[in-house]
């Protein structure tokens, strides 16, 4: 099978039939056409093998997980998905490989109403990249900065789903019901354009809610008190035990949402989470002290030793 009857067979049906697209998946670049008042949000995330996803995943899964670490980027900026980009790099052009990767790209493309409009492949160690361009009425994307002391800290979903289900995993679970949350996250991307003038601040939560909150925190040059006891954490967590607290805090691949409001906008933001069907839960609030200090029950409590995943960060 040659690269073009790959491209044809596996990648040319995502391109879908959307009407801003002047030129898709075939020639040497694309062509799309944004419209008038628009800007553009462009996001990019790879998957490495061994890295990003464990050797043996399935590859339906590879799919389905890169395409969702990329809408929650674009959840943060409160874009809505348009058009992807992918770079795919496997050891071998494995038929029956690609034909589940291409499914689980596919089923989370349509479903977010993205269209594939090009890309590339090569052989080497396995890895998968795809760009994500979003749109948004002219400036109004979401940023990092902006917070101001008292505003309300909040999370969507819960933390620490990523990381248990990542455990799971490396004790020899199978089981993809389990080990969903880690292999093909469900973020909450479509909030993301809901918060548009409603937040002062957002990050999507990929690298340990600790870790990302603190770069809310950088942004606005604030500190952040924050509630134990009101941290949503995922089934099978308890944080009575000081290891479950910690992969809540920063155990990573969450892909959930942590943005900042001021208080009147407390109940607005609850009932559009609630119509969409997001849990949403405020867990603390900004501070002019700077800072991030964990409490319960009134008394501070330390912080982890490692707030998240760096990638600059060799492991020990």
């Amino acid at each position: 099978m040659s690269e073009f009857e790959l491209i044809a067979r596996h990648f040319a049906p995502c391109g879908g039939d959307d009407p801003s697209v002047r030129l898709g998946i075939g020639d040497d670049g694309a062509v799309v056409v944004p419209s008038d008042g628009e800007d553009l949000v462009f996001t990019c995330d790879a998957l490495v093998e061994g890295i990003h996803l464990p050797m043996g995943a399935p590859p339906e899964a590879w799919g389905r997980r890169l395409v969702a670490v990329n809408l929650s980027d674009l959840g943060a900026m409160g874009a809505g998905p348009r058009w992807a980009l992918l770079a795919l790099t496997l050891p071998e052009f494995d038929d029956s490989w690609l034909s589940a990767f291409a499914r689980g790209l596919g089923e989370r493309l349509r479903e977010a109403g993205v269209a594939l409009v090009g890309g590339n492949t090569a052989r080497g160690p396995r890895s998968a990249t795809l760009t994500l361009v979003g749109s948004l009425p002219a400036r109004s994307a979401l940023t990092r900065g902006g917070g101001r002391s008292g505003d309300s800290v909040f999370v969507t979903g819960v933390l620490g789903a990523g990381g248990y289900a990542r455990r799971l995993w490396n004790q020899g679970v199978r089981e993809r019901a389990l080990l969903a949350p880690y292999l093909e996250p469900n973020p909450p991307w479509r909030l993301g354009p809901a918060l548009r003038g409603r937040t002062t601040g957002a990050i999507d939560i990929s690298d340990g809610f600790l870790a990302d909150l603190g770069h809310l925190l950088e942004a606005a040059g604030l500190g952040a008190d924050i509630d134990i006891e009101a941290l949503p954490l995922a089934p099978g967590l308890d944080s009575a035990r000081r290891a479950d607290l910690d992969l809540a805090l920063a155990g990573g691949d969450d892909y959930e949402l942590c943005f900042t409001a001021r208080a009147e906008e407390d109940e607005p933001l609850r009932a559009e989470a609630l119509r969409l069907g997001v849990r949403l839960t405020r867990v603390g609030s900004l501070t002019e002290a700077p800072g991030l200090r964990l409490f319960r029950g009134g008394e501070e409590v330390p912080l982890p030793k490692i707030l998240g995943h760096d990638h600059a960060r060799r492991a020990p």
